[in-house]
This record gives structure tokens, C-alpha cells and sequence, in this order.
């Protein structure tokens, strides 16, 4: 059964009184007498009653509640998101409502949708590797809705941003492996249409011509799942010239690389080395340990969130994008030389 809560409206007739007389004693009115008011609020209290938030915030015009949509919840690095939103959200009295689009793109409609018939002041989205439209992020713009995309960004939409070095992450980690030694380095990579996959490619390929190793596109592979990574990577084991060692787009693939490689009966980091990116829990409880790219996801929810709550409150009125890049971190752990 369903949890029902009592309103004011059943308090005021348990209690034979008026639904104002009910409403001011809550608020500890002066004007009601300290009887009724304790008699009111006793009442409430054991009948566990809760305000309507969204209610008092259509009467009062000021709606303090925002949108986050993300791909999914169970990633390491976006529950940290949320974290960092959530706490950046509380310290400024507003609420959060959370969608979750699977990493689909019809599903994101429907939140942005959800959204707007929320009424929310304004929405924070890491947008589906399946996008291909943008329409219902203008919709969100085009009714007064301010918006701020984190991580993965919208490049057909000029909204504002906080986004992850990418680029300096992957090149400060590639750069790291050439230096012990490491020559036929793969790259695990994304949809190249998605910002975050091409800028770390890049920042592979850049770190890869500064250490004077050559760029092979048949060790550039989009194998960003774990279903992915247990087909792909076994047959580049069998490849005559196999890699020594894999820069993954992710802790989650280079946490299964890392046990393919194993069972075939390489060593890591002797054989093989790995690095992952995101530096979530993963890293500390495979065998061994596994070096990654630090993204700071925390910092990222709060800056997000900051930005956005500036926007809806008017403290940030610079006109055009406004862009965040939060700086990477690579913690060196025992999945490389």
C-alpha cells in the first residue's frame, strides 16, 4: 500500500479548525495562540506531515527545484556527479530532480520533457552517447529554462558548460606509458562523434607523436562496454604484433581488459600495461591495482551546479557560453610499468 500523507487541510478538520488558522500556527504565527500552535504542530508531527514543496512553489512563483539528466546512475563517475550537484544544490536551498536516460535518445526526450512539466528553473545534462537532435534541449532554452551541460556536451546547442580536460588527460597518460618504455600503445576509445572520445583520442595521438610512436588505426578500436572488450580484445591478443600496452576510455573497460589479458596468460604490467580513466572504486580492487586518469567528478556536480544556480539567480550575466574546464590527475597504481 501506498504511503499517504496528511495535508493541511486534514489537520485543520482533525483538529475542528480553519485550514488558514492550521497554516499560520505551522509557521509559528504570533497571531495564533501559543496553545493552538502547539497543539497544531504536535499533531503534525505525529502524523509525520509533510509540506507540498512543489505546491508552495507554484503559489509563490519561485520554483527552487532543478533537472539532472544522466546516462546512467550506476557509474562511478556520475554518481560522484550527482554528489558533488546534490551537496552544491543543498547548500543553496534548492532540490533536485534526477532522470536517467539509459544512453537513450528517445528516453532523454521524455525527461527533458518530464522536466519542463516539472517546472523546474533549470536543468543539468550529460546528454546520450545516441543523441542526434537537439531539439528538445532548445525547447528547454526556448521556454526560460536555463541549461548547463557537464562532461559530455551538446555541440549543436550555445548553452554553458563544465567539461573535463580530456585531451590532457589522455595525453598526460600516453605520454606516461611511452616513458617506461611502452612502443604499440591501443587506444579503447568511444563514438568519435562524442566530444570526450575525440578529444582523448587526440590527446593519444599527440603523446604518441611526441614520444616518436607511430599512430596505427588498427589498435584504435571503439570498445567503450564490457561486451565489447570481451570479443575485441582477445582477437587483438592474437594479432601478430600484439599492443603492449592499452589507453581505455573508462575504468569499467580497462578493468575487463585488464582480466582478458590475464587469462591469457600475460602479465600485468610486465607484458601489458593499462590505464583506465576515472579513477572510481575499480581501480583499487582489481589484481593489480589500476592506474587512471582522475576526473574530479565531484568538483565537476558542484561547479555544474554553482553555474546553473547562478544563472537561474542572476549573479552570472555574462551573455554567450560560459565554459568550466575542470584539470585531470593521473594516479599511477600497478596496471603499468
Amino acid at each position: 500500500m501506498s504511503k499517504q500523507y496528511i495535508t493541511l487541510k486534514d489537520i485543520a478538520k482533525a483538529l475542528n479548525l480553519s485550514a488558514s488558522t492550521v497554516s499560520r500556527a505551522m509557521k509559528d504565527n504570533p497571531a495564533i495562540s501559543a496553545d493552538t500552535r502547539k497543539l497544531v504542530q504536535d499533531f503534525a508531527r505525529k502524523h509525520r506531515y509533510k509540506p507540498n514543496t512543489l505546491a508552495m512553489q507554484l503559489r509563490t512563483q519561485r520554483n527552487t527545484t532543478i533537472g539532472v539528466i544522466v546516462p546512467k546512475l550506476v557509474h562511478y563517475f556520475f554518481s560522484t556527479v550527482l554528489a558533488g550537484i546534490q551537496e552544491e544544490a543543498e547548500n543553496s536551498n534548492y532540490n533536485i530532480l534526477i532522470c536517467q536516460s539509459g544512453e537513450d535518445y528517445n528516453k532523454e526526450v521524455k525527461s527533458v520533457e518530464t522536466l519542463l512539466d516539472a517546472r523546474v528553473s533549470g536543468i543539468l545534462v550529460s546528454q546520450s552517447k545516441t543523441t542526434f537532435k537537439y531539439d528538445h534541449f532548445q525547447d528547454a532554452i526556448d521556454n526560460n529554462v536555463d541549461l548547463v551541460f557537464f562532461d559530455r556536451i551538446c555541440t549543436g546547442i550555445n548553452t554553458d558548460k563544465v567539461v573535463v580536460d580530456d585531451y590532457d588527460g589522455a595525453f598526460g597518460a600516453v605520454d606516461y606509458m611511452a616513458s617506461t618504455g611502452c612502443k604499440r600503445i591501443a587506444f579503447l576509445g568511444s563514438d568519435a562523434n562524442m566530444p570526450i572520445s575525440n578529444n582523448r583520442r587526440m590527446g593519444y595521438e599527440d603523446a604518441l607523436r611526441k614520444n616518436k610512436l607511430p599512430i596505427d588505426k588498427s589498435i584504435i578500436k571503439e570498445c567503450d562496454t564490457r561486451t565489447i572488450v570481451q570479443t575485441m580484445v582477445p582477437d587483438m591478443l592474437k594479432t601478430e604484433q600484439i599492443p603492449d600496452a592499452f589507453f581505455c576510455i573508462n575504468d569499467e573497460v580497462a578493468a575487463y581488459c585488464l582480466k582478458v589479458v590475464s587469462d591469457a596468460g600475460l602479465r600485468v604490467p610486465e607484458d601489458i600495461s593499462i590505464c583506465g580513466f576515472t579513477n572510481g572504486y575499480l581501480t583499487e580492487v582489481t589484481d593489480p591495482t589500476l592506474t587512471s586518469v582522475d576526473q574530479h567528478g565531484f568538483e565537476i556536480g558542484a561547479q555544474a551546479a554553482r553555474l546553473l544556480i547562478d544563472r537561474i539567480e542572476g549573479r552570472e550575466t555574462r551573455e554567450g557560453v560560459v565554459s568550466r574546464l575542470i584539470k585531470t590527475e593521473l594516479v599511477i597504481r600497478n596496471s603499468t610499468r
